[in-house]
């Protein structure tokens, strides 16, 4: 019987499901050697670029990663790669960047995990392309995954944005925070506002705040146990940044916890587990042997990708009336910032920004984000990102769009120096998505410090609207090759178009 590769695919996230989730029934049996290593979170591919990728996976036992790779869909003709011998120190977990790939290609690959004795254990396929001169580039982007105590809901058929993402065929998918809500726990009902009861599945190490790197580990363990979230790494390559609740709510570094659910108030111990977490379950390029988050992923002549970190090196949050500056990104990111992109060749400059520039986000009576709103000149944080507009001006920086999640409602502003109280820099667009599973809220205030304007908004029909009502949003983006044209739509959880934009490039 000679089954299609779509539907060996079918096939094997099927056979993964069934491991992962035991009690949910597919008409497909797990054919599993329990005496040899298994693949209980899936696969995944991140930051490919035209000669590079990076693949990933997570074991059940110590044993070493195996990729085959192939660019003709046979396996019986793929390149077998030996990867690093997985242990308990990183959860499983395995990551083999590959080299010297072909731009323009489309990859095949199968992984694996070999035993002591060179015995493989399952397999799981997935596929990546890289990008190629002439070609269109497409890609999906959202934030805020299991927020609120709304996590793997069977009933709703899982995390299903995850599959509208998946539908449009991206070429890679751009995380831009908050994967997981390690300060959320998840229980197996939650009575919405609405009076509707939301059920989720649930794993012991959701059920309270994430301390321990154990708990940490957990969150992400528990998100791949959804198959629209795995279906989508297996397929799609992942460009992923963090925010705040891959650790805990609106942290800062050095901050002490006055919470009552932790036991460890130091947030800076909290945080150093919950990047090691983040760096063993999200793949991605490491820079120059440092486990650093802001990172560049150059996608061919038509993108560069900036992801930034936006909580690593801030200063604490400030009151609103803090008019001396406050770092957000800190001096060597943001002049890492401008310098790579006044560098860059390719037509458009994705900024990659965990949080929103003219809105306002508190925390309590402080500031979390970047606006302060406080009319006029800047103030707080809003010194350094005007420090970074005017020198994008300067070195006269063209095409440069800011994409960004954290505030769970869907919304389109474009700035302009003509509404500003700032006026140093050139007319941008900022793109805001998200939540893709989790409560949904806003709008939130405007600050006019860079004159933005609300093109687009939609947002939550009352505070912590569960997923069930369609309001999870991500944003889809395209650009022509032979126009440069970027056409960039937010849809919901269903795929609905709700809004779109074709941005023209303009040229040096």
């Amino acid at each position: 019987m000679n089954l299609s590769r779509r539907q060996l695919l079918a096939a094997s996230t099927v056979a993964g499901a069934t491991l992962a989730v035991p009690g949910v029934a597919t008409a497909v049996p797990a054919v599993i050697r329990r005496d040899r290593p298994a693949l209980p979170s899936g696969i995944a591919s991140a930051d490919v670029t035209p000669q590079s990728a990076v693949v990933w996976s997570r074991t059940d036992r110590p044993g070493r990663l195996v990729v085959q790779l192939t660019s003709n869909g046979r396996f019986d003709k793929s390149i077998r790669l030996r990867g690093p011998v997985t242990s308990a120190a990183d959860d499983f977990t395995a990551r083999l960047p590959l080299r010297g790939l072909r731009p323009g290609q489309r990859y095949d690959y199968r992984i694996g995990f070999e035993d002591a004795h060179g015995r493989v254990g399952e397999t799981l396929d997935g596929s990546f392309s890289t990008p190629g001169r002439n070609r269109p580039v497409s890609f999906v982007f959202t934030g805020d995954t299991a927020g609120q105590g709304y996590g793997i809901n069977p009933d709703l058929g899982g995390m299903i944005a995850y599959k509208a993402m998946h539908d449009t065929r991206p070429d890679f998918f751009l995380h831009s925070g908050d994967n997981i809500y390690a300060d959320g726990p998840i229980a197996a009902e939650l009575k919405v506002a609405d009076g509707t009861i939301w059920k989720n599945l649930v794993t012991d190490e959701v059920a309270k705040v994430a301390e321990t790197l154990a708990e940490y580990r957990g969150r992400y363990k528990y998100n791949l146990l959804d198959h629209n979230v795995r279906d989508l790494y297996a397929d799609v390559p992942l460009v992923a940044q963090w925010d705040d609740h891959e650790t805990l709510n609106n942290w800062y570094p050095g901050e002490i916890l006055t919470d009552d659910r932790y036991t460890e108030k130091r947030v800076d111990v909290l945080a150093s587990r919950a990047k090691k977490a983040f760096l063993e379950y999200l793949p991605m390029e490491h820079v120059a042997g440092r486990d650093r988050i802001y990172r560049k992923v150059g996608y061919g002549p038509l993108l560069d990708v900036f992801c930034l970190d936006m909580r690593t090196y801030r200063g604490a949050n400030p009151t609103p009336a803090t008019a001396g500056p406050v770092a957000m990104l800190g001096a060597e990111q943001a002049a890492w910032l401008v310098r790579e992109v006044a560098a860059s060749k390719a037509t458009w400059k994705v900024i990659a920004s965990d949080m929103p520039l003219g809105l306002l986000v508190p925390d309590g009576d402080l500031i979390e984000a970047v606006a302060n709103g406080v009319a006029g000149a800047p103030g707080g944080r809003e010194h350094e990102i005007a420090w970074v507009l005017s020198q994008f001006k300067k070195r006269k920086v063209r095409n440069a769009i800011w994409l960004t999640a954290d505030v769970h409602y869907a919304a389109a502003h474009h700035y302009d120096p003509s509404r500003a109280a700032f006026t140093d820099f050139d007319p941008f667009w900022e793109i805001v998505a998200g939540p893709i599973n989790a409560g949904t809220f806003g709008p939130n205030a405007l600050d006019d410090t860079f004159g933005p304007q609300v093109v687009f908004s939609k947002a939550a029909d009352f505070a912590s609207q569960s997923p069930a009502s369609g309001n999870q949003f991500f944003g889809h983006t395209t650009i022509d090759p032979r126009t440069g044209v970027l056409t960039v739509s937010l849809r919901n959880l269903f795929g609905t178009v709700l809004w779109t934009k074709d941005i023209t490039p303009a040229h040096h």
